[in-house]
């Protein structure tokens, strides 16, 4: 009886790892917006970005945060190294979306040219 017990345990933590894993396993989706810092927000954000201002924030101990366009939301980065060298910039990012934590995981960055913000950006909230 032990043994199946045993089994039985490390069968149910094997299907919660594997559960774990088909939820972070979330589609990308691309959503324009401006990396900003975690000190000033969102006021960082939009055609009056400060990239020297933003980039000073964040080596002072601030967090590099994303600022969506459609919504001008603050989420969250959880791998802040994928925007290093964008602290200030108007970007398309590749990224999973954690909606109810408002945090998102960067795979890829595109910086775009306008430096300004889309009209109809994605509204990460409604994927």
């Amino acid at each position: 009886m032990k043994t199946l017990n045993f089994v039985s345990k490390a069968n149910m933590v094997a299907i919660l790892a594997l559960s774990s894993l088909t939820a972070f396993a979330a589609d990308s989706v691309k959503v324009d917006g401006w990396v900003s810092d975690s000190k000033c927000g969102a006021d960082h954000a939009g055609k009056g970005a400060n990239a020297a201002c933003v980039g000073k924030c964040i080596n002072g101990g601030a967090k590099p945060i994303f600022v969506d366009d459609a919504k001008n939301t603050v989420w969250t980065i959880d791998n802040p190294d994928a925007v290093k060298g964008h602290y200030g910039h108007h970007i398309e990012a590749t990224a999973t979306v954690d909606s109810d934590k408002k945090v998102v995981h960067i795979t890829n960055v595109t910086m775009l040219a306008d430096q300004g913000p889309k009209a109809g950006g994605m509204d990460m909230d409604h994927q």
